[in-house]
């Protein structure tokens, strides 16, 4: 259950409380903002029959969930928890909107002061959230439980899509001396010239193959450690306001990189990322590497122990190249055009494949594939074990805010 902590930032000069749930209220501009959101999330007219007091009725539940959580010493947010979650909603809104300028205007207030006033909201939904889970993550099945489940509803259960568990080595070309080079002379010049008043924005437009901040001058926003590739992020947090670093390679190309300002562990950046182009050579040499590991595999050798020996996708690597084992429609579709004709335990040929900017490629390892079917005990006990839990803590979760409308005060005033 999601509870929004957005309120309008203007509220209407006869705003009024349209609920009294325990200490707190729902105000007419707090249930319209939701509403709003909803029928955006729906793809509705929020003018839709009823739609209005579904709203408002999950908005009390969302307000008896929390007066609970308020009265639950074991429960706690922590001011990280609050940031993290306030950059990830703004960041979400700003998605939506098109823009972080746009949102302002939307909401009538600067990015800062939606900091400062949604915090408290915020707050109040991590707590209710922690609750939430709390409730349902305790709920399990008995094996009687999944089985009469199954027995009741196997018919009205949907068919278990084809799956396929998948291993993938991955390599990216070497970068010749000459073109590294060449861009790096070119991405050195703009750097030169916006140190010395060059406009950033204006450069950033008309060089950058980062199409997403490339439109708005560079500008990344306000992002917080861990969310940049290593040396970008290890470049940027060293530097202070307004400084420049030295030019950083990274898997995507170039970055020139500048920090606009710091807030705490938030960085607020703008970067121009110039494209290294991998030549024939280089990637006809990847090709046949890639094609000798194929050999070895066939003549005994472990695909896995060579995924973790030469693989240049790191996370996979460490799982012996395993991509995973999921539907089929879960996969890319240039994986599943790969290997449309892979028997189990084939492994395709060489093609390329992009990782961001990066171009590379790979071979993959058809390890096991299962045809779609309908879904049974014998073969799928994990599946229906989680739609039995699911249904279950579902049911769980409905008594339970039945069972708060009684102990909690509460009113509607629609």
């Amino acid at each position: 259950m999601m509870m929004s902590p957005l309120l309008t930032a203007q509220q209407e000069v006869l705003d009024r409380v349209v609920a009294v749930v325990g200490k707190e209220t729902v105000l007419l501009s707090e249930m319209k903002a939701e509403l709003e959101f909803y029928a955006f999330n729906l793809q509705t007219d929020p003018n839709t029959p009823g739609l209005a007091e579904k709203t408002l009725d999950a908005l009390v539940d969302q307000k008896l969930i929390l007066a609970k959580a308020q009265d639950d010493t074991t429960l706690f947010v922590t001011e990280d928890e609050v940031d993290r979650s306030l950059e990830g909603m703004i960041a979400q809104r700003s998605q939506q909107a098109g823009s972080e300028r746009r949102l302002e205007e939307m909401y009538g207030m600067t990015i800062g002061r939606m900091r400062r006033e949604w915090r408290d909201e915020m707050r109040k939904y991590i707590l209710a959230e922690k609750l939430s889970k709390k409730k349902t993550s305790e709920v399990q099945c008995s094996r009687r439980e999944v089985e009469e489940f199954f027995a009741l509803y196997k018919d009205s259960l949907p068919l278990v899509k084809e799956e396929l568990e998948l291993y993938h080595i991955f390599k990216v070309p070497v970068i010749s001396d000459a073109v590294r080079k060449t861009v790096m002379t070119q991405a050195q010049a703009i750097l030169d010239s916006v140190k010395t008043g060059g406009n950033f924005a204006t450069y950033a437009k008309e060089f950058s193959i980062d199409a997403g901040s490339g439109v708005n001058g560079g500008d990344l926003g306000w992002v917080r450690r861990g969310e940049f590739v290593k040396e970008f992020e290890e470049a940027a947090f060293a530097l202070k306001d307004s400084q420049f670093a030295d030019l950083i390679e990274t898997k995507f190309g170039v970055h020139i990189i500048q920090l606009l300002e710091r807030r705490g562990e938030a960085i607020h950046t703008r970067h121009i990322l110039f494209r290294m182009e991998r030549d024939s050579s280089s990637i006809n040499e990847t090709i046949n590497f890639l094609s000798s590991l194929k050999d070895s595999v066939k003549n005994g050798t472990s695909f896995s122990e060579l995924a973790k020996r030469y693989s240049e996708d790191k996370e996979s690597a460490l799982l012996g190249g395993l991509i995973g084992a999921y539907p089929i429609d879960q996969f890319d579709d240039a994986v599943i055009v790969a290997i449309s004709d892979l028997k189990e335990g084939d492994i395709s040929e060489p093609y390329v494949v992009a990782d961001g900017n990066t171009k590379g490629y790979h071979i993959v390892w058809l390890k096991k594939r299962v045809p779609e079917h309908k879904i049974n005990l014998a073969d799928d006990w994990k599946r229906v074990e989680q739609l039995a839990v699911g249904y279950k803590g579902n049911k769980v979760y409905r008594e339970w805010l039945k069972q708060l409308r009684e102990e909690i005060y509460w009113e509607t005033r629609l």
